[in-house]
């Protein structure tokens, strides 16, 4: 329950001077020594105590404002909205600024704003505070949106959401553009971008045959900080959207760029260790030095019957198979997830044939685009909308959430079918229903108190549905 207390009176303290910052075990009781004096003896809102169980969570944020000489002015809390595993929902509460520091500048705001930098960066997806009704004019000033209404201690209390659009940031940098680039490419024939069915698609069934292609390129300031990573990855990927179509790998040609030879061949040799952990050839490609690093793989595979992107209905569940088993991949923090380097070849092949084995209406490899962008690529391709339930999205215990469901996880396959006959598992990975399709177009995310927030408002791509 954030509150700024008080009226603005003329204050000693120089408004220049103070600083926002992580609270001390000592800072920490000060500020609830100034929650007491406020909350309690002034305002009366609460008997004896303010303390409650968030006070006593050890994933609790204190933020506290800082005079010069040490003295603490004011502070925040933020933490987890509840109790157990962390989803991303966090609250901010207990803003207080001690009486004779109001009107030095600003504090109550420049707390609310340290706040929501923090909750950023903690990977916060969904940021809340319930706040005395003559306080909202300012939430609303510094960019909070009124999403309900309270009473709390018998004061009226404004619920307010800090709006927090990272899932459809990222989805739009990585694959909002291809709509534009691409959309026209589907007129120039029949087969174009897949055709009808796979439009959108991890790749492409060769018109009169069983062979389908994948192609991905590697970013070249990944090539350049981890040139074997790179090698790695480009395996990886192009592996994945094989299996997404249930394909089953049988070769793979790369395309080359270094600056020098010994550049190249560690390019080459995360190469050869990912072809050779999956048990797929080289078939061949090109090479050329002199020039900036770049990094291209185009796979091969077979199948009769290729699983479609685009193959889900209205009342299809969504499951997530995701490896969690694993580490971020060191200088990539917060965004690739690295369970594939430490499995056997047997394990990397068990994983990608379980899209193969089970057959489902639907399938997309988790890419780019991260879990619920992802999910939001396979609901466009099927013509629908999607709720996902954040609270069944499986996830390891000591990552930031937001940066889970945002990152590139290594292995994670998503797949549509009719309610409880879905088929994908792995004794290597977790299999959740995390969703359900339905008749809408945009993407939600559904939260334990019943609440709705919208991941995505806008088509993830701009292809359309893949059968249209």
């Amino acid at each position: 329950m954030p509150v700024i207390t008080g009226t603005s009176r003329r204050s000693r303290i120089d408004r220049t001077a103070w600083t926002i910052e992580r609270a001390t075990d000592a800072q920490i009781a000060a500020y609830r020594a100034i929650r007491r004096d406020v909350f309690v003896a002034e305002q009366g809102i609460f008997d004896g105590d303010d303390t409650d169980r968030i006070d006593e969570d050890p994933r609790t944020i204190v933020l506290v404002c800082v005079a010069p000489g040490g003295e603490v002015l004011g502070g925040v809390r933020l933490a987890p909205a509840v109790e157990g595993r962390d989803i991303g929902w966090w609250t901010g509460s207990r803003l207080v600024v001690r009486r004779d520091a109001r009107g030095a500048g600003g504090i109550g705001s420049a707390l609310v704003r340290e706040a929501c930098a923090t909750a950023l960066a903690s990977g916060v997806l969904r940021f809340e505070a319930t706040v005395q009704e003559r306080n909202a004019p300012l939430f609303r000033h510094l960019g909070w949106e009124s999403w309900g209404a309270t009473t709390i201690g018998g004061a009226a209390h404004v619920r307010m959401r800090w709006p927090i659009d990272r899932i459809e940031r990222l989805l739009q940098s990585t694959k909002g553009v291809l709509g534009d680039l691409l959309g026209d490419l589907r007129d120039d024939d029949p087969h174009a971008l897949g055709g009808r069915g796979f439009v959108g698609d991890d790749g492409v069934p060769l018109p009169g045959t069983d062979v389908v292609a994948a192609c991905d390129a590697i970013l070249p300031a990944m090539i350049e900080r981890d040139p074997e990573w790179a090698g790695w990855c480009a395996v990886l990927v192009n592996l994945n959207d094989l299996s997404a179509m249930g394909a089953k790998p049988v070769g793979l040609l790369d395309a080359v760029a270094a600056p020098t030879a010994s550049f190249a061949r560690r390019i080459l040799g995360g190469l050869r260790s990912g072809a050779d952990a999956w048990g797929v050839p080289i078939l061949g490609g090109h090479t050329q030095l002199g020039v900036a690093p770049a990094l291209s793989v185009t796979a091969m595979g077979r199948t009769k019957r290729p699983v479609p992107g685009g193959g889900g209905r209205v009342g299809d569940d969504l499951s997530l198979t995701v490896d969690l088993r694993g580490r971020w991949r060191r200088g990539f923090e917060g965004r690739q997830w690295d369970t594939t380097s430490a499995r056997t070849g047997a394990e990397l092949r068990e994983l990608g044939g379980i899209v193969r084995r089970a057959r489902p209406a639907a399938a997309k490899d988790v890419s780019m685009g991260g879990i619920v962008g992802s999910a939001a690529m396979l609901a466009e391709a099927s013509g629908t909308g999607l709720a996902i339930d954040v609270s069944a999205i499986p996830a390891p215990g000591d990552v930031a959430f937001g940066d889970w469901v945002t990152c590139f996880p290594g292995f994670g396959m998503l797949t549509a079918d009719r309610p409880g006959r879905s088929r994908v598992a792995s004794p290597l990975a977790e299999t959740a229903v995390i969703g359900r399709l339905n008749g809408g177009s945009d993407v939600r995310l559904l939260w334990p108190d019943g609440v709705t927030t919208t991941a995505c408002a806008a088509p993830a791509t701009g292809l359309g549905a893949s059968g249209s």
